[in-house]
């Protein structure tokens, strides 16, 4: 594209001056950050709570480059990929000018987000046959658009967008919009992250989280990748010491090697789950369509969905209930659970 893409960001924002932290030096005994010199009794852990974090924790930048396979200056870590999907907004949208493009069904917090910040919301709704983007109807909004949400596989529908018509999404909008690709799901698909497109295509941004694939919902990290650019800024607006300490520690030490080998054995042993528990859905009286999925939930179609849901909860389980969203009228969303939750909600589904 020609310029820069922060051309594409709020001026106001591009003029901001950031935040100051106190200096970082590990090598330098701290009495500049107004910190209690005590821990708190009973705190464990390696840093010190009574201590502020590093802002973007070098160590944990570091692991999570190594885990996507890119350079440590593409990535900006945060609490979960809601934060980045809030900062991106912010820093690209203008209230009561900017719009963001969504592609119904799909993860509510993007609509959330601009909605916070006072930007229009533009909808290009997925192909219902297979769930695919209307890729012309996409490009289309994003032409007066700031930011383009694509969630690939897309929740709730469990499906993986067409690689190529992602990518013409990115070349037609290059100079018009940022083209954010959610891949929270990508580790259940056996496809490869577009991370390695980013270097052409400059106005591509990706997100990753460790709450799927990692077992870590509960760490709240999640990880934006994306050129340099867009990286500094949006470093100039995320709130000071956001990452805890604690999270720092457990994230480094839940995602090294032998964690990474136990998480992709447990993948495995998911996406059998998830075929055996399509197949028997599929032979239910009560399943109009399980729709195909390459995350680690189904979509299905039922023909009465109240008692379906009501079948589950008599067993102790509980289902997304998505029978109000536009075009998913009859639809739950099962997340695959381990080989007894999974049986226990097919016995009860089948006996109902």
């Amino acid at each position: 594209m020609s310029g820069s893409v922060l051309d594409l960001a709020r001026p106001d924002i591009l003029q901001l001056q950031p935040y100051q932290h106190a200096a970082w030096d590990p090598s330098l005994e701290r009495m500049h950050a107004n910190e209690m010199p005590w821990r708190a009794q009973g705190d464990n852990t390696q840093a010190g709570l009574n201590r502020y974090p590093e802002p973007q924790p070098r160590a944990l930048v570091e692991r999570m480059a190594q885990l996507y396979g890119v350079a440590p200056r593409q990535v900006l870590v945060g609490r979960g990929s809601d934060e980045a999907i809030d900062l991106l907004v912010r820093a690209f949208c203008r209230a009561g000018q900017d719009s963001v493009v969504i592609t119904p069904p799909t993860f509510g917090f993007y609509k959330v987000a601009a909605k916070i910040q006072g930007a229009a919301v533009v909808e290009a709704p997925l192909l219902r046959d297979g769930w695919q983007l209307d890729t012309d109807a996409v490009i289309a909004a994003g032409r007066d658009a700031r930011i383009v949400f694509l969630c690939s596989p897309n929740n709730p529908t469990g499906s993986l967008l067409d690689e190529a018509a992602m990518l013409r999404v990115c070349r037609e909008l290059e100079a018009q919009a940022l083209v954010v690709i959610d891949e929270a799901y990508i580790e259940f698909a056996g496809r490869a992250s577009l991370v390695s497109r980013l270097a052409e295509f400059p106005n591509l941004v990706i997100l990753r989280t460790l709450s799927k694939a990692y077992a870590l919902a509960g760490a709240r990290l999640g990880t934006l990748i994306a050129g340099e650019e867009i990286v500094g800024l949006l470093k100039r607006i995320i709130p000071p010491y956001a990452i805890p300490a604690s999270t720092v520690e457990e994230v480094l030490a839940l995602t090294a090697a032998p964690q990474r080998a136990s998480s992709a054995s447990r993948i495995q042993t998911l996406l059998e789950e998830r075929n055996r528990m399509r197949a028997r859905l599929e032979r239910s009286a009560n399943v109009a369509r399980v729709f195909a999925s390459d995350a680690n939930f189904l979509l299905v179609e039922c023909r009465d969905a109240p008692r379906f849901y009501a079948a589950a909860q008599s067993v102790g389980l509980i289902v997304r209930d998505f029978t109000s969203s536009p075009g998913l009228a009859n639809c739950l969303r099962i997340s695959i659970g381990t080989p007894e939750q999974n049986q226990r909600l097919l016995a009860a589904v089948e006996q109902a």
